[in-house]
């Protein structure tokens, strides 16, 4: 490190960078904007901001444009308020550099709502960016604007063009790999190249400048320019081509390497990997921050500590000559390295994805030859683009193929769950101990030792029994996570939120390290309870995702709908075990047990809400009440067979029509968890049923204001957990 200063000051500001948010000052964390601000935005529906207009992009129902140094207007005062994102409400004629004065509703990025699910806030926290404006109507625009910012705009916009036309059905990933566009990929094709662990080609990274930088250096040093020459022109377009991507964080780090490589080369000095790669972290986080806390920044500078620090030094301890071996070992210790990053984000690893790498970053290189010289031959003959971009075409059929494989394979994800941050320290010093037993000649100890290590970052205690409604937005969704290790999941949908399955449920399950539903209850067949199940079932059945479901337990009603013969056929083809129950049925785990209070017998399901399935969890003293949406009447019908609960999933989103006086008068549960949408039609929840619940003595909680709600217990005492407090 003495050598290496640029490390070490590295070191430094991250420390410190992490200390001003432990002790609460908004760089990394939260809205740094004074509370004043927040306020009076928070407090007028509608604003007027000025600012340049950095980038424009098309998405699927508007246009969005993201605004730098933009100030909010108050009276005859400009307030700065750094970034924002504005979608527009009709089509506009935008140029990059314009100056815009935009009116619309401002509103705060959302965070995440449930555990794993994507951090919207952090992200664009990165961009600097706090505020959203919805609805967005130009009030004005300048007539000025950066020629060089629309050029490349455009170059970017014409390569897209070309890319469609050459590529074909492979034209997204194209797109992404060259240009860092993902909004043409489909989901099917993340989703398969998540799971495979080749995400990460899709990013642009050092591949991509080392290939294109390069390119263009020795080029021209064959055209007969100089070391300086060669290195001015290719530094500037390197980083032309940084902006035509977008400025990701990794296409930002590889660019500011490159330009730290180049620099070396004209000033003849040596070039340092570990050096510039510190000078360029120190840059982004001086330059925003909440870097420090992003998974991609993390990923990228984590591999390439991995690539070269580690792989080099390890490869020489093992005496690994063999391009083969030292592939292999290179790609163990980058997993290795990146595996608590990963877990601690998306709560899953793919394990495929060390040897399918082998095969995938030497063959990389194809796809993106091919793409890029597809580009300007496309500019003259489109037909000529599309046999020039065939080779990289049938790479990627071929990677194609391997995820299906892939998705075949049992066990091929390791969904191993969030670990705490002091078992991603412990096991980041275990990993020292079995690189310092390498050097002393320890290897086996060694191994074995990665191995705990490993292990010991995918456990997770389970003492007794967790109850969480995920906040899903207007529909249920909870989740069981049993004393005995058996998982349920309760209902899953909702009536405002479309791919319930890809954002909510299955992140947290992952989350949580739930790699196997015993069973998914449905309470009945309303869209609010069964969209993301669905999905879910649709996922398994095209094994999209490594989550098995075992079991599909549906109301036993005399006549069944659409819905719920659809659910049954997604079931079926996926080879899930389909059962029906009614009043009176039990269902035994390890150490607690699910009763079946409704339907009742012979009930038609004529009325799904009326005639939806009524469950009581017990476990030790504790008793726990799931409602559906089921009505008064029903209500009124249970009452024989209710006890004094200590949890109650309040029926029907907390309607008006659901949850009787009577019916509390009985159940006078302790915990009342509402389940609905902060913005909803319907009026849920209805005040006078949370007068009631408050008024029978239950402490009533609300997914719409605290995110999930978690409530723990060990058959005796019962805790409660916001996610957001």
């Amino acid at each position: 490190m003495k050598r290496r200063p640029v490390c070490l000051v590295c070191l430094f500001l991250m420390l410190c960078l992490y200390v001003t948010d432990l002790v609460g000052i908004s760089m990394i964390n939260g809205n740094p904007l004074p509370v004043s601000v927040q306020k009076y935005i928070s407090e007028h529906p509608k604003l007027t901001v000025s600012g340049e207009v950095q980038e424009c992009q098309a998405e699927e129902y508007s246009l969005s444009v993201y605004l730098k140094q933009v100030c909010l207007t108050v009276g005859s005062e400009q307030i700065p308020i750094e970034n924002i994102k504005v979608y527009l409400n009709k089509e506009e004629q935008i140029r990059i550099g314009m100056f815009l004065r935009v009116c619309g509703k401002l509103e705060e990025i959302p965070g995440p709502r449930n555990p794993g699910e994507f951090d919207s806030k952090q992200y664009y926290a990165c961009r600097k960016i706090y505020y959203q404006m919805k609805e967005g109507e130009v009030c004005d625009k300048s007539i000025g604007y950066s020629y060089f910012g629309q050029f490349l705009q455009e170059i970017r916009q014409k390569a897209e063009t070309i890319l469609d036309e050459a590529a074909g059905a492979y034209a997204g990933i194209f797109q992404a790999m060259i240009l860092g566009e993902r909004g043409n990929l489909d989901a099917e094709t993340k989703m398969q190249y998540q799971m495979a662990g080749i995400m990460h080609i899709l990013a642009i990274s050092g591949l991509h400048i080392s290939f294109v930088g390069m390119g263009f250096f020795r080029l021209l040093k064959k055209a007969g320019a100089g070391n300086g020459v060669a290195g001015a022109v290719s530094a500037f377009l390197i980083y032309a081509y940084g902006i035509v991507t977008g400025g990701s964080v990794s296409a930002m780090r590889a660019v500011g390497m490159f330009l730290v490589l180049v620099g070396a080369g004209i000033a003849g000095r040596s070039y340092d990997l570990l050096s510039a790669m510190a000078l360029s972290a120190i840059v982004l986080l001086l330059d925003a921050p909440a870097y420090l806390y992003n998974v991609s920044f993390l990923l990228s500078f984590g591999a390439v500590i991995g690539i070269g620090a580690l792989t080099p030094e390890i490869c020489s301890l093992l005496n690994l000559k063999k391009r083969t071996a030292k592939s292999l070992a290179g790609s163990v210790i980058v997993w290795l390295i990146t595996l608590p990053i990963a877990l601690h984000a998306y709560g899953e690893v793919s394990l495929a994805g060390v040897i399918l790498n082998l095969l995938v970053l030497p063959t990389s290189g194809i796809v993106l030859a091919s793409g890029i010289f597809a580009l300007p031959v496309g500019i003259f003959v489109i037909e000529i683009a599309k046999r020039v971009v065939f080779p990289g075409k049938c790479v990627l059929f071929l990677y194609e193929k391997l995820c299906e494989v892939v998705g075949w394979i049992p066990h091929s994800t390791w969904i191993a769950g969030s670990p705490q941050l002091w078992q991603c320290a412990v096991y980041y010093v275990m990993l020292g101990v079995a690189f310092a037993g390498v050097k002393w000649g320890k290897k086996a100890a060694s191994v074995a030792l990665v191995i705990f290590a490993v292990v010991f970052l995918g456990y997770h205690s389970r003492n007794g029994l967790a109850i969480t409604c995920l906040d899903i937005g207007q529909g249920d969704c909870c989740v069981l996570k049993m004393p005995g290790g058996e998982n349920f999941l309760i209902d899953g949908g909702s009536s405002n939120k479309k791919n319930t399955a890809v954002y909510q449920i299955l992140p947290y399950l992952k989350n949580q390290g739930i790699a196997i539903l015993d069973g998914i209850f449905v309470s009945h067949t309303d869209q609010d309870h069964i969209s993301g199940i669905e999905e879910l079932l649709e996922l398994c059945a095209q094994k999209l995702t490594t989550v098995r479901v075992k079991n599909l337990i549906l109301p036993d009603w005399d006549t069944t709908g659409g819905e719920y013969e659809k659910l049954k056929m997604l079931a079926e083809q996926t080879g899930i075990r389909v059962q029906t129950v009614r009043e009176g049925n039990l269902l035994k785990t390890k150490e607690a047990q699910i009763e079946i209070l409704a339907p009742e017998n012979g009930a038609d399901g004529s009325d799904t809400n009326e005639d939806g399935m009524v469950m009581k969890v017990h476990f030790g003293k504790f008793r726990g009440l799931f409602t559906g949406d089921i009505g008064a009447e029903t209500e009124k019908k249970l009452l024989d067979s209710m006890e004094d609960v200590d949890f109650l999933k309040v029926a029907h989103h907390g309607s008006k029509y659901s949850t009787c006086q009577g019916f509390l008068d009985v159940v006078s549960p302790e915990i009342a968890v509402i389940s609905c949408s902060a913005k909803n039609t319907y009026g849920h929840p209805s005040a006078d049923t949370i007068k009631k619940l408050e008024d029978c003595g239950a402490q009533v909680e609300y997914t719409m204001k605290n995110g999930a709600i978690t409530v723990r217990t060990d058959g005796e005492g019962i805790w409660l957990d916001r996610f957001i407090d």
